[in-house]
């Protein structure tokens, strides 16, 4: 039996903060300032925060090692201002991060684009035009051979007139 195989690269420890680290990183190219709902932390951290966060103003203190104050801080961003009752913290940028690169990023090969043919026109050949035509012109006589009736009158079909055909009477 053939298994599919992988390569198994050893990952760099990933904090459950770290989508907060690079959306503030990303932002502090825009703004200063970010006011960010519970809500909206969750969704960039795709789960959601502690209960801690939602009833103690400690979590959200700016001093500590804790993995979540770390998310803000190596993003060069403190909390400036919370509200629990309404749900929301306003983060606040004291100093620039330089963007971390990617390892694939630091080659210095200029930039190509894929060669990509130029779609041909789509002008249908002679033979194809005829044909089209033709077949439009059998439509069209079809349509004129079957008959128009008037009102709600409609003929019989033949098989109908053979079975319900009246005898004849011999004399």
């Amino acid at each position: 039996m053939n298994c599919a195989r992988r390569t198994v690269s050893p990952r760099v420890s990933v904090s459950k903060y770290d989508g907060l680290t690079r959306y503030l990183c990303f932002r502090g190219a825009f703004t200063n300032t970010v006011k960010l709902s519970f809500a909206r932390m969750d969704g960039i951290l795709g789960d959601n925060l502690p209960m801690n966060a939602y009833k103690n103003e400690a979590w959200w203190s700016n001093v500590g090692s804790s993995p979540h104050a770390r998310g803000w801080l190596d993003a060069g961003w403190e909390v400036q201002e919370l509200s629990l009752k309404e749900g929301f913290a306003i983060f606040h940028k004291v100093r620039d991060v330089p963007i971390r690169k990617k390892a694939y990023a630091s080659e210095t090969k200029p930039f190509t684009p894929v060669h990509v043919k130029p779609q041909r026109s789509k002008i249908p050949s002679k033979t194809r035009v005829s044909k089209l035509y033709a077949r439009i012109k059998n439509l069209e006589r079809q349509q004129k051979a079957i008959p128009q009736y008037r009102g709600s009158f409609k003929p019989r079909p033949v098989s109908e007139k053979r079975l319900y055909r009246q005898d004849k009477k011999s004399d």
